[in-house]
């Protein structure tokens, strides 16, 4: 591997004059001739963040923060498909990050530059700065600096601090190595033309608004008050309900395929047939076989690295042998499954030999029942004959010594009641007395022919001429077992961790099929059908239900829907407030990303053709940190969707617009659904708007086509009462239905009364009078005082000043104006 950067004298640290290699993979290339893509990455508590940069196209591509596990399996993927010349990292790393880096330099065939930056250079706040002070021409030059950050959180995400460190630091590399403009004027900057998001091939992209709008993760604070310091748990979410798993490496293995939803067919194929096969009554009984044994696989990563350090203790070799036995089971039980089932065949196949050598070798070498009593290594008899030897003379030992301790007892002063002989580790044989009530001083405890040893609770211990014959004839007993046992217990580590790459692909396949049993048994549960997996754009779903609230109401309304290659892809729905329209929304996402994890999904049928993301804009979230408006963050969700969807996408779209002037709402909104409307068919992606803007369709805004479907939700009205039927049928709506919702939910009648006839008024053209008593009445009041002051006038007199009293009477003072205002 090429050298490290600020790496001196093979010891790493910080320069001001780095040390570079010639760009390219072998370092033979002169820089400026050919591309270079230089990645930037971070990982740091589980999960990792990068990005990239390609001199071909002057593109920078980001990936969101995402878990990765200890072996960084996910960051391996993303070397392989961008085979990055040069990989850029914080010279503060994880140890997984810097055993990565040492096996990726072991490879002959792939020799890439790392590049390390002190940590500083990976902080938020600096690579913020950087990215402001970078070279992006896309960006509008007119705009100030104060909104350019506004801006920037439209073209990447602000929602992954990992990523958004990593491009400070690229940034930084980028311009001291000015990539692509090495033989430029120096004024000239390294430019950035293009934001792009990044994801693995074959990998569903969803960003972090869809998953918290869909609540397919949704973590909540435990309500016990001794465990608040523990961590969270997981609320009402389609993760929840779908993990069922018996171990925590299933679990975590489910996450993983909820944060990685894939396109490739053959994976959830793989996944579907397990699950079908589960999903059968007549296999109920294997499967609650199978869950028995996989409760009891451990952690098996943690037990191999303590064994490689040993530090193995008494509970890590149960759980060992706990999981391997377990194993063993699974092995066995499966094998007489059908093997025509990928799954089951890799299973019958992977859990080698090797398990029921462990499995064996343990039982007979460890003895769990001692080893847990003296709370250290113990072997069983008949494995080594030496070891048992020592035993035997130690178990003889104890009768022994009782008739040494007498014979001692002999020996001793009168006033001495009793005494013992016992055995110390490291110290001996050693005659113990109690401490009489004469024995205060030091002094009080010399007894001849005795050598004083210590005080220990009231005892006092001493060495005569016969404990020492007995450490010259018995020998440190207690030490020479616990050292030829530690030996022995070597030698089983030994054993085992030659053998260590088939406990891995036990927990592996382990994991595998704890998940699809997980979602089996959540299939079998709520009702749940096997989904058509097709590779076309058609996507077809009869009576889908909401996974998450069909459990929390008691009556569910199925609803359909049907989009093909040319026609349906832009569906929108109208409909009163409370309606179901966004409900409708979250179910079509929800079905789809279960088909896209290879799950069972709540229809009657279902039908999913290729979906490469999923885009939402359904909710805003706060962000205090860019200090942007809730109009602004729905702009962001928009202008991501448009950008960044394809013809293979779902984008869900809920009441976008209403959070500015109606006129600029609607007309945003109608803008973005002509400019999708206006690409071919093949890059249109399926497309699901709700929204309240009638005049959307009434008005006629949007272009004719094939492509777009118009849906509303049913209701029905009986006298004043709005009744909700939540079903989905061809249409438009006329009307909201405002007066009668907001009677529904509790406002005065009186209210909503007035508030249909102002809107009525408003609607036709009409003046909207003021309804205001008292101010009325006082106006009425004073308009009479002044015409009876009018009538009282001698219009005749000379110094009557008519133009003073009309302003003095009609006109009102400042005080007036004042409370008026």
């Amino acid at each position: 591997m090429a050298a490290l950067e600020g790496q001196r004298g093979g010891e790493r640290g910080v320069s001001s004059e780095p040390i570079f290699v010639p760009l390219g993979i072998n370092g033979d290339e002169e820089e400026g001739e050919s591309p270079a893509i230089l990645l930037s990455v971070l990982a740091q508590h589980g999960q990792v963040g990068l990005c990239f940069y390609n001199s071909e196209d002057s593109t920078l591509h980001y990936m969101m923060d995402t878990p990765d596990n200890h072996e960084l399996h996910l960051l391996a993927r993303v070397i392989q498909e961008v085979s990055p010349h040069i990989i850029i990292t914080s010279a503060k790393q994880e140890r997984c990050m810097t055993r990565f880096l040492h096996q990726l330099g072991s490879n002959p065939d792939y020799n890439p530059e790392v590049v390390t930056y002190p940590y500083v250079d990976f902080g938020l706040e600096v690579s913020k700065q950087r990215l402001l002070a970078a070279h992006l021409p896309f960006v509008p030059a007119s705009i100030s600096e104060r909104d350019k950050m506004s801006y920037l959180s439209s073209c990447i995400s602000f929602d992954s601090p990992l990523m958004l460190r990593t491009v400070g630091a690229l940034l930084k590399c980028l311009d001291r190595r000015r990539v692509g403009v090495e033989l430029e004027d120096s004024s000239v900057r390294v430019p950035i033309l293009q934001f792009n998001t990044y994801t693995l091939r074959g990998v569903v992209y969803i960003d972090q608004d869809t998953y918290s709008v869909l609540q397919i993760f949704k973590s909540e604070l435990h309500p016990s008050v001794y465990k608040l310091h523990s961590g969270e748990k997981e609320g009402l979410s389609l993760y929840g309900i779908l993990n069922r798993c018996r171990c925590k490496f299933g679990s975590r293995l489910l996450r993983q395929w909820f944060l990685r939803p894939t396109q490739e067919l053959a994976v959830l194929h793989r996944r579907q047939e397990v699950i079908r096969f589960f999903t059968s009554p007549q296999n109920s009984d294997i499967q609650r076989t199978l869950q028995s044994s996989l409760r009891n696989i451990k952690n098996i990563p943690t037990l191999l690295h303590r064994m490689s350090l040993s530090h193995t203790k008494v509970t890590d070799w149960q759980s060992l042998y706990k999981t391997v036995y377990s194993a063993v089971c699974i092995r066995d039980t499966v094998r007489h499954l059908p093997q025509s089932i990928q799954l089951f065949h890799e299973i019958s196949e992977g859990f080698s030999d090797d398990l029921h050598h462990i499995t064996s070798i343990i039982s007979r070498v460890v003895d769990f029942e001692t080893s847990m009593t003296e709370n250290r290594f113990t072997i069983r008899p008949n494995v080594d004959p030496a070891i048992d030897e020592k035993k035997r003379r130690m178990m003889g030992l104890s009768d022994f010594l009782t008739d040494v301790a007498r014979r001692e007892l002999e020996h001793l002063d009168h006033h001495i009641p009793s005494c013992c002989v016992i055995y110390i580790p490291l110290i001996g044989f050693l005659l113990s007395i109690p401490r009489l009530p004469s024995m205060v001083e030091r002094e009080d405890f010399e007894i001849e022919g005795l050598d004083f040893m210590f005080l220990s609770e009231d005892r006092l211990h001493y060495r005569s001429q016969r404990t020492k014959e007995l450490d010259n004839l018995l020998g440190d007993l207690h030490c020479d077992i616990r050292d030829m046992e530690t030996a022995v217990m070597t030698q089983l580590q030994n054993t085992v961790l030659e053998r260590s790459s088939s406990l891995y692909k036990v927990l592996d396949l382990a994991a595998e099929l704890d998940c699809l049993m997980a979602m089996s048994n959540a299939s079998q549960e709520y009702s749940y059908t096997s989904p058509k997996l097709s590779s076309h754009r058609t996507v077809a779903i009869t009576q889908g239900r909401h996974p998450l609230l069909e459990l929390c109401s008691p009556v569910f309304v199925a609803n359909s829907l049907q989009s093909s290659e040319s026609q349906g892809r832009v569906k929108i729905i109208t409909g009163p407030n409370s309606s179901g329209k966004s409900i409708y929304l979250k179910q079509v996402g929800l079905i789809v990303f279960m088909a896209l994890i290879g799950s069972d999904v709540p229809a009657k049928e279902a039908e999913i053709g290729l979906v490469d993301g999923i885009f939402t804009r359904m909710q805003s979230r706060e962000s205090v940190s860019l200090g942007l408006s809730t109009f602004m963050i729905d702009l962001n969700q928009m202008a991501h969707a448009l950008n960044s969807s394809t013809g293979n996408s779902l984008v869900l779209i809920d009441e976008f617009g209403k959070g500015t002037n109606t006129v600029d709402g609607l007309s945003l909104l109608a803008a973005s659904i002509a400019h999708w409307l206006s690409k071919a068919p093949v890059d249109v992606p399926l497309i699901l708007l709700a929204t309240n803007f009638h005049s959307l369709l009434q008005l006629g805004l949007l272009p004719s086509s094939t492509l777009l479907s118009l849906l509303t939700l049913e209701t029905a009205v009986d006298g004043d009462e709005l009744v909700f039927l939540y079903q989905l049928k061809e249409g438009i709506c006329h009307s909201s239905y405002a007066a009668n919702i907001a009677t529904l939910a509790g406002l005065p009648v009186s209210l909503v009364q007035r508030g249909v006839e102002v809107s009525e008024l408003y609607r036709t053209g009409r003046p909207i009078k003021h309804i205001d008593k008292a101010s009325s009445d006082e106006q009425a009041s004073r308009c009479q005082a002044v015409v009876e002051k009018f009538l009282n006038l001698d219009l005749e007199d000379k110094d009557l000043d008519l133009h003073g009293f009309m302003k003095e009477e009609l006109l009102p003072s400042p005080g007036e104006l004042l409370n008026r205002s």
